[in-house]
């Protein structure tokens, strides 16, 4: 057996709890014999049976450890998100976080079937909504990680609640699958290198559709100016056209008025001789 400096309830506790149901009493009653130190022997008599809904979710974090790492990287993710109000990103990690909840829950239950538990529907809500616990809180995250749940956790539970759903210390649970500091440095990076590049992908298809906006004015503009000078070309060769029609009309005018005035004259002329005529003509009546 271990040196008892090496023994911890949360060692045992781990132990335990990855037995089958039916087998877990019996077993806890063994090993607390078998220690030496009574403070810690009462304290592993002390441990609960875990409920079924929290042992299928001990099963799943401990042969799981993938799934459920993918899991709570998406909840830190989820977490950042609310925490820079990224509305964008908040949205497409929601729609990721339910269908992922519903993926795992449906992993564990069938687990559970093929270590011969056949959970009821209120059983498998209850390991789904512990593992939405999990994404919506770091401590819910660590709890289910750590493999030691003795009860199913609830969204926005009394964090008194959660260090009472797990056997042995919260804080000593040292192989939670988190993602270490160098990954999440670089998640952040290439996340802020995401949005940047949104943003920039958005001004640039602001200032294209600006660009073509404006191309079109301008052909459009081009188009009437074509218009307006062929328009003017065609003004100007009536100008010509009507500028010679009137010079000719004014000389056809000034030889007219020549031809009156000759006509004038003549009309005087013949009217003189008429009067004389007809003096003549009454001088010999008379």
């Amino acid at each position: 057996m271990a040196a008892a400096e090496h023994v911890t309830l949360e060692g045992i506790a781990t132990e335990l709890y990855a037995l089958p149901l039916p087998e877990f009493t019996a077993a806890r009653n063994a090993r607390a014999k078998e220690l030496d130190d009574a403070r810690l022997a009462a304290e592993v008599r002390a441990l609960r049976k875990p409920l079924l809904a929290a042992w299928v979710v001990n099963l799943f974090a401990r042969e799981r450890v993938t799934e459920l790492r993918e899991a709570l990287d998406l909840a830190s993710d989820l977490r950042e998100a609310q925490a820079d109000l990224d509305a964008a990103a908040l949205t497409s990690l929601n729609r990721q976080r339910r269908a992922l909840i519903r993926a795992l829950a449906q992993q564990a239950e069938e687990l559970a079937a093929e270590h011969g538990e056949h959970i009821t529907q209120s059983t498998a809500d209850a390991v789904e909504q512990t593992l939405n616990a999990a994404m919506f809180d770091a401590d819910a995250a660590t709890a289910v990680a750590s493999g030691r749940l003795v009860r199913p956790l609830e969204v926005g539970g009394d964090p008194a609640e959660l260090v009472d759903a797990v056997a042995g210390h919260l804080g000593d649970v040292s192989a939670a699958p988190a993602a270490p500091v160098d990954q999440v440095k670089e998640r952040r990076e290439r996340k802020a290198a995401e949005r940047a590049l949104r943003t920039a992908e958005s001004a640039l298809t602001q200032a294209e559709r600006t660009r073509d906006e404006i191309d079109r004015t301008r052909k459009r503009v081009s188009d009437q100016i074509d218009r307006l000078e062929e328009r003017a070309e065609e003004l100007e060769s009536e100008l010509a056209r009507v500028s010679k029609e009137a010079d000719r009309s004014r000389r056809e005018r000034d030889a007219l008025d020549d031809g009156l005035a000759e006509a004038g004259t003549r009309v005087e002329e013949a009217r003189t001789a008429a009067a004389a005529t007809q003096a003549a003509l009454d001088r010999l009546r008379g």
